[in-house]
């Protein structure tokens, strides 16, 4: 479904991902775990287009269902972003407008994408949220972002971004503003959209313990390379490289074994 064939990104002509190779299969999971300058956002921007203007595909290419996404124009990017591919912001509470209504700009978004009436948006759209177990979808239809809790906000941006059911989910850090429980509950929320939609999910992450959770494949990268890649127990119980290594001593251990659930 996706193949990103040794791409190498670069902001001002200074290489920060490089020789990024990926294949990926319909429905299933992969986490890019790694610290902060890594390159893992710089992953997925780059898959949908978003790299800042500096910021450019220097080498290799990204397969979407075997067509070129380098080749897309940009018309071309808005018209599967949002539908085909969404994305999962780290804040999505950061991304909603503070000063409009939930419902005025989820409705905008469906309408968008799709050519129903207003009320009909409206109805998709607490629909939507009750999905993602928020209570009285109504309620936080008409409730700012304000008024909501980092968790909730949270469940509106997987709301909207499920909304079309993608075929490729983007989650960029999604658990990393929120506390211990409600980070729990989104992952585990993700997991389900996976089972029942059959999305595809690129997490990224520097949350080893989350990523060994909910994925199938996990690829750790350290400046910009992956330097290694492994299903979740390879990863686990026989990594082969030392910085993943240190980033295994960072999950917490109960009873003498890794707490990853």
């Amino acid at each position: 479904m996706l193949d990103v064939n040794h791409i190498t990104v670069e902001y001002n002509n200074v290489p920060t991902l490089i020789d990024f190779n990926l294949h990926m299969d319909k429905g299933e999971i992969i986490s890019l775990v790694g610290e902060s300058g890594s390159g893992k956002t710089t992953v997925i921007r780059a898959i949908l287009g978003l790299l800042p203007q500096e910021g450019s595909v220097a080498e290799g290419d990204i397969l979407f269902e075997g067509r070129s996404l380098l080749g897309y124009s940009e018309k071309q990017m808005n018209e599967i972003r949002g539908t085909d591919i969404c994305m999962i912001f780290q804040d999505s509470g950061a991304m909603i407008n503070p000063i409009r209504r939930i419902g005025s700009q989820f409705e905008e978004y469906i309408l968008l994408h799709e050519k129903i009436s207003r009320k009909e948006a409206h109805q998709k759209a607490v629909r939507m949220l009750e999905a993602m177990r928020l209570p009285d979808g109504e309620n936080i239809m008409r409730s700012y972002p304000f008024q909501l809790s980092g968790g909730m906000r949270q469940r509106v941006g997987i709301a909207m971004a499920m909304t079309f059911q993608p075929k490729l989910l983007l989650a960029d850090e999604p658990t990393s503003a929120l506390d211990v429980t409600t980070q729990a509950q989104i992952v585990r929320q993700m997991v389900e959209l996976n089972h029942e939609f059959d999305t595809s999910v690129i997490i990224v992450t520097h949350n080893l313990g989350v990523a060994a959770y909910m994925s199938h494949r996990i690829l750790v990268m350290q400046n910009g390379r992956v330097v290694e890649e492994g299903g979740r127990e390879q990863i686990l119980q026989e990594p082969s490289c030392e910085y993943t290594k240190k980033l295994l001593q960072a999950i917490p251990v109960m009873d003498g074994e890794l707490y990853v659930e």
